[in-house]
């Protein structure tokens, strides 16, 4: 399976220690299976940074992994994804919550990480969030949080 990474660079050798803690999945490495996510996505890495070139970095994804690692599949928003990305994005430790290798699940983009804000902040609840997103576009990304995960990915 082809997978696409967003960024300000191209992506020579996936290094988990420049991930970022705080993201709805934990800290690790990020693609979709949508080109265009990852292209929109650059934009925000470049805002964010303020350097750098729109650049999508494709992968090959040995799907072989799936039977051999710690998988977490979210078939789509649910009140479980809710409660892991709530999780995931409020713990600002580099000690990860969870054990999984690969996370496959909806991505909290703008449109849903500002519910998630008010869910975080307590001014909704968890099912105002879920009827609020019901609706969203949901785009899937594939988390790779593990060294172990990542010898499934070959750049193409």
């Amino acid at each position: 399976m082809k997978l696409y990474h967003g960024s300000n660079i191209e992506i020579e050798t996936i290094d988990l220690k420049r991930s970022k803690r705080g993201k709805d999945f934990g800290k690790g490495f990020y693609t979709s299976a949508d080109y265009n996510q990852a292209a929109e996505f650059t934009a925000n890495v470049i805002r964010r940074d303020g350097k750098g070139v729109p650049t999508v970095t494709s992968f090959e994804f040995n799907e072989s992994a799936i039977s051999k690692l710690n998988v977490l599949k979210f078939e789509g928003y649910s009140k479980e994804w809710a409660e892991f990305v709530l999780a995931n994005r409020q713990n600002k430790t580099d000690i990860p919550i969870h054990s999984y290798d690969i996370v496959i699940g909806p991505i909290a983009d703008d449109s849903v990480g500002v519910q998630i804000r008010r869910l975080m902040r307590g001014y909704i609840s968890i099912d105002t969030f879920l009827e609020e997103i019901k609706y969203c576009k949901m785009t899937i990304q594939y988390f790779f949080g593990t060294e172990e995960a990542i010898k499934y990915l070959t750049k193409i």
